[in-house]
Order: structure tokens, then C-alpha cells, then sequence
């Protein structure tokens, strides 16, 4: 092998194992963000003080690029009843313009991803996951179109052959937020001229609907990840350096302002929401997550057989090794990803988030604890670097916006 020839293999190498880049990359290079690699992706994680960014979001508005999330298209006149069958979640009898949080797990009942699905037509599901997974998931989606198969002449009301397809759009789908108590009136202001305004003021919460923004045909969801108030706008990446702009232009007077992944990590454990990798793992069952109701309600409404059935029937009868909880404390120390929660020296838990809240103004966490310990009230310590701090086992969300 001849030098140049190593040397571009090399190049190679080096390319593949890069972080991808969304298409606003420039945009946020320009503005002078400081970059991280998360889920394979170069994103922003703060363009100045992640702090002024966190409370940006709580008092005005801050706009994300979350461009490394995934996009799956689930189509075909069987796609609800496939999704019911592939994900915990029913689907099937979702309404148009509704969207809904779910979980895919593997087939032993261990969460795989956390996911958003929009219900498109009658026909069509757009599902979002995480950007680690996202091609995990698709993979995963595509994998089990076959077990749907084997099973669609069980489920009730079918007739003819299953259709489905499913299709990955990830790679083609940019997805921009913007999060905050004047993220209604920001966009409000971006909508083309002759676009009625309540298509966003009367969108209600995981709902979505289609507006025009800059000429830009966009898909308007109302999800969030914050605990505020905020939208989600899914565009394909030729478009999406112009939304960004039309919005910074209708933020002109609203103090919008960029937001990097740090303020949203901090938002995100102020509202009490899992993080994957974090609070959901392949170790974790959905039960243990507190999302026992979901699978309770799953194996009620869907008779047949549907994929990790038997094992999510045996999660729900049997109790969960450690629960989920909220930790506080009156300390200043914060609590870490990976420290031991203890009772009187003994450990019982382990912390799987935690930071100072820069809006309640003491430090919280969320962790995974023994059942007997789960009560809000409860007192327990966290070993932070060798030393026992005492915290208290609190309700989520720790903050909720007023509405």
C-alpha cells in the first residue's frame, strides 16, 4: 500500500468517526457557539453563559437547533396498528394533528429509546427519536414490520394484507424549538402574511399543525422538553437556515435568545424529564421509570400479541428493583450522575442527573432508589466525593411553569 493511498484511508477513517454537523452549523460557528459531540452530533452547548441561556428560557424565549434528533415516516393503511405492535404505546386510535410520548424497548422489556410520535393522516406517524438512537430505532422499526406481519391476522378488524413502510428521514429533517413564555407571540409574529394565527394559539399541547413561515411550509408541534411553553418546527435542511433567521427577525423585541445543550439539560431536570443514557437506559424497564401506566394501559387495550408482550407483562407484576425519584437539598453541594444515595451509610440508590437549579435556587436531582425509599419526604444522603450531604426524596416535576 503506497503512502498516499494509507493516508487517504486515513482521511477517510477520520471523516466517518467525525460528529455530524446540523445544517446551521455556520450559524451557530458565527455566533460564536462552543461546541460538544453528542449522540455522534457537533451541536452548540452554549453560546455564552449557559446560565443567562437557562433563565432566558424561564423569562422570555430561547430558540434550539435540535437538528440531531431522528425523523421516522411510518405510512401505509396498517401504520397505527403497527406501531401499536412494534412500541408500548397505543397508537391506532390517535387523532390527526395529536402527538404522544412513548417508549420502544427491546424484547426483554428494557427501554431501548423514549420517543415522540405525531399522528400525520389517517395512514402516516411521524416517530422522534433521541439522536444517539435514532438509527437504532429505525433499524428497530424496520426489523419488526416482519413480527407485525406474522401477527396482523390476530388482531381484531383486519382485513387483507398488513401495509406499512417505514422510512428513515432523519438525514434530511432539521428541527428547530423555540421554548419560553413569548415563544407563542414570536412565532405568532413569523407567520407569512395571510396565515391565521390561531393555527398556533389554539394548538394545544402535544399537538401539531402545518403553518408557513418565510414561504417555508413547516410542521408546528407544541411538545417541549422544558417545562415551559414552546414549539417545535420540523423542516427539511434546505430550509432550515432561513426558518432560523425569520425567527431571530420575529425575536427582534421578545429577547430571544440562542441556547446551547447545557440549558437544556438544566431545563429539562428542573421539569423532572428523563434524559436517555441517563435516567432511561437498556437497564431500565419502563416501570422502573414510573411509566407503569403506559404498559398497564397497553396490555389492556392491545388483546394481541404485540412485541416484548410476555416480558412487559412480567414487569408489571413484579415489583420494581429501584424506583425513579426526585432528590433535593438545602446544601450548596450538588449531587453528580453516579454518586451513591445512602441511608444511614448504606447505599440504596444511585444518582443518574443532578445539578444546582438556577431557578429554585438549590441543588436537585433525579436518581433510582429502593421502593422502600420512594416516598416523597424521605430523608436520605448523597455521597459527593466522599462525604454523606443530606437530601430529601421530592414530587417531580421540582418546577412547574404557571399557566
Amino acid at each position: 500500500m503506497s503512502d498516499t493511498t494509507a493516508a487517504a484511508q486515513e482521511a477517510t477513517r477520520a471523516a466517518e468517526d467525525a460528529p455530524r454537523k446540523t445544517s446551521l452549523y455556520e450559524v451557530h460557528a458565527a455566533l460564536g457557539a462552543s461546541f460538544t459531540d453528542f449522540g455522534g452530533w457537533d451541536m452548540p452547548l452554549k453560546y455564552g453563559s449557559e446560565l443567562a441561556e437557562h433563565r432566558a428560557v424561564r423569562g422570555t424565549a430561547g430558540l434550539f437547533d435540535l437538528s440531531h434528533m431522528g425523523e421516522v415516516r411510518v405510512s401505509g393503511k396498517d401504520a397505527g396498528l403497527y406501531l401499536d405492535h412494534a412500541l408500548v404505546a397505543r397508537y391506532s386510535t390517535m387523532k390527526v394533528g395529536k402527538a404522544k410520548y412513548g417508549v420502544i424497548v427491546n424484547e426483554d422489556g428494557f427501554v431501548v429509546d423514549d420517543l415522540i410520535t405525531y399522528r400525520i393522516a389517517e395512514d402516516e406517524y411521524l416517530v422522534v427519536p433521541n439522536a444517539s438512537n435514532a438509527p437504532v430505532v429505525a433499524a428497530a422499526l424496520a426489523e419488526r414490520v416482519a413480527g407485525f406481519e406474522a401477527a396482523h391476522a390476530s388482531i381484531p378488524g383486519t382485513s387483507g394484507g398488513p401495509e406499512v413502510t417505514v422510512v428513515d428521514e432523519s438525514a434530511e429533517t432539521s428541527l428547530v424549538a423555540v421554548q419560553g413564555p413569548q415563544s407563542e407571540a414570536i412565532v405568532v409574529k413569523a407567520l407569512d402574511a395571510g396565515i391565521d394565527a390561531s393555527l398556533v394559539t389554539e394548538l394545544r399541547y402535544y399537538a401539531w399543525s402545518p403553518v408557513t413561515i418565510a414561504g417555508i411550509d413547516v410542521m408546528l408541534a407544541r411538545t417541549g422538553y422544558t417545562g415551559e411553553d414552546g414549539f417545535e418546527l420540523y423542516v427539511p435542511n434546505a430550509s432550515a437556515v432561513a426558518l432560523w433567521e425569520a425567527l431571530v427577525a420575529a425575536g427582534e423585541g421578545f429577547d430571544l435568545v440562542p441556547c446551547g445543550l447545557a440549558a437544556r439539560d438544566s431545563l429539562r431536570l428542573e421539569a423532572g424529564m428523563p434524559l436517555y443514557g441517563h435516567e432511561l437506559t437498556l437497564a431500565t424497564t419502563p416501570v422502573d421509570a414510573g411509566l407503569g401506566k403506559m404498559v398497564e394501559g397497553s396490555l389492556k387495550n392491545k388483546e394481541w400479541d404485540f412485541f416484548a408482550k410476555p416480558a412487559l407483562e412480567a414487569k408489571v407484576g413484579s415489583q420494581p428493583a429501584r424506583l425513579l425519584v426526585g432528590l433535593t437539598s438545602e446544601g450548596r453541594r450538588a449531587a453528580r450522575e453516579g454518586a451513591a444515595i445512602l441511608v444511614d451509610g448504606t447505599e440504596i440508590g444511585t444518582v443518574t442527573s443532578g445539578q444546582p437549579s438556577p431557578t429554585l435556587g438549590h441543588p436537585i436531582a433525579l436518581g433510582y432508589v429502593d421502593p422502600q425509599f420512594a416516598e416523597p419526604g424521605t430523608a436520605v444522603a448523597v455521597d459527593i466525593r466522599g462525604k454523606a450531604h443530606d437530601f430529601v426524596v421530592a414530587a417531580l416535576p421540582f418546577y412547574s411553569r404557571e399557566r
